[in-house]
This record gives structure tokens, sequence and C-alpha cells, in this order.
């Protein structure tokens, strides 16, 4: 199945607006961190996924009947984001000076394999959010993701 460039800038805006809380470091980085220092990052990433939680939640313009629906996005967000701090933890107990240049690319895929089963799975959650949105809702979501988009590539 061929994608258009619409669609996968659709699909790239989705996950730029839901896993911006998400970040992928440099796996040198991770292994050279100390547990303290990743500790208190894994405690603020852990406020910037709630934050983001919250800000989604009021520009999808949630309703009650959509509460469910949103909720098991919400944990899907959360559940990524802990995946992810418990990938990192793992990978900054390596010490650095031990790391080859194949571990360094072994802890690179293994965070890009992460972030793609996380992905998937947000999606999945998400997916059935939108279908159930009326029309005017979906198009706000989209609205939403693209601003989201258009942000990420001026920061970068």
């Amino acid at each position: 199945m061929f994608m258009n460039h619409g669609s996968i800038v659709a699909k790239r805006s989705l996950a730029t607006a839901l896993l911006s809380a998400t970040l992928l470091a440099s796996p040198v980085a991770l292994a050279q961190n100390s547990m303290s220092r990743h500790a208190a990052k894994a405690e603020q990433r852990e406020e910037t996924v709630e934050q983001r939680i919250t800000t989604l939640h009021a520009e999808l313009k949630i309703t009650p009947a959509e509460e469910s629906d949103w909720q098991a996005v919400a944990q899907t967000m959360r559940d990524n984001a802990t995946a992810m701090e418990k990938l990192a933890a793992d990978k900054a107990s390596q010490p650095a000076a031990q790391m080859t240049a194949v571990d360094d690319l072994q802890t690179y895929q293994a965070f890009a394999q992460a972030h793609v089963d996380n992905l998937k799975k947000l999606t999945a959650s998400f997916q059935t959010l939108y279908e159930a949105m009326p029309d005017a809702q979906k198009k706000l979501a989209d609205q939403v993701f693209q601003r989201a988009h258009r942000q990420d590539s001026s920061a970068g």
C-alpha cells in the first residue's frame, strides 16, 4: 500500500503532537547521565506528559461522551512514557566507557524500535477516539496536529 505525502505528514504530525514529551536522546548521552540526573529528568518528563495530556484534552475539546476513549489515549501516553523511561534507565546504567560503536548503534536501534512500538499503540488508541468524533471535531483535531507539526518544524 502506498502512502501519499499528506498521509505521511498527518502520521508524523500525530506522532509529534502526542509524543512530544517522549524524547529520544542520544544513546551515548543516556549512558553518560548519572542516575540522580536521570531520575530528575524522569520526573520532569512525567510532568511534561501530564501537561501534554491536559493540553490536548482542552485543545481537542473532549466531551463527556468521549472521556472513556480519551482516557485510553491518555493512559497509552503515560504507558509509553514509562516504557521509554525504563529503557533509558536500563541504558543509562551501562558504563559509557565500555560501550563500543556497535553497542551505541544497538542502543539507538532499541530506542527507535521502542518509539515505533509505542507509536503503534498510541495510533490505535487515538484512532478509536478520532473515529468516534463528529466531523467538526475531527477537523479541529486535524488542525491541532497540523499546528503542532508546524511548530516542531520551525523549532528544528
